[in-house]
């Protein structure tokens, strides 16, 4: 399991990210918005496509993660960071997204999405932002 940090943007992730990975000599994995298999359900808005939806560096042996905040989603400067706990651990993911959700608002389910077979996204009731993703280790092969 990792814990990971996850800074969110309001439009220049891109940038933040380029720069991050010039600094810390990482190089930038980035896929956008648009890179999403369309959704009729959620069409995706023109002006989201090009945006960050995640981006990870290697910084100092951490998996840092990044994004830009989805169109009219509250994006508050200062109060842009979200940790991230990633395991292969299924039964793991599961029960600290239930522990976390007591009390807390659930943004997103856990749930199978095109990048892992469970993820889920909430505030806890101490106002923590908390992603909880699977990872079945291929994605990180050689790192």
């Amino acid at each position: 399991m990792a814990l990971n940090v996850y800074m969110i943007f309001n439009g220049d992730c891109r940038q933040a990210v380029e720069f991050y990975g010039q600094v810390f000599g990482s190089e930038a994995r980035i896929m956008s918005f648009g890179d999403a298999p369309p959704n009729p359900e959620f069409p995706m808005p023109e002006e989201a496509k090009n945006l960050v939806m995640h981006a990870e560096l290697m910084i100092s042996g951490s998996r840092v993660m990044f994004s830009d905040s989805f169109p009219g989603r509250p994006y508050v400067k200062g109060n842009n960071i979200e940790l991230a706990i990633v395991s292969t651990d299924m039964d793991e993911i599961k029960s600290i997204f239930n522990q976390l959700k007591e009390g807390g608002k659930v943004e997103m389910e856990l749930q199978e999405t095109f990048w892992s077979k469970c993820y889920g996204k909430l505030t806890d009731k101490f106002g923590v932002e908390w992603q909880v993703s699977h990872d079945d280790g291929s994605a990180h092969q050689g790192e």
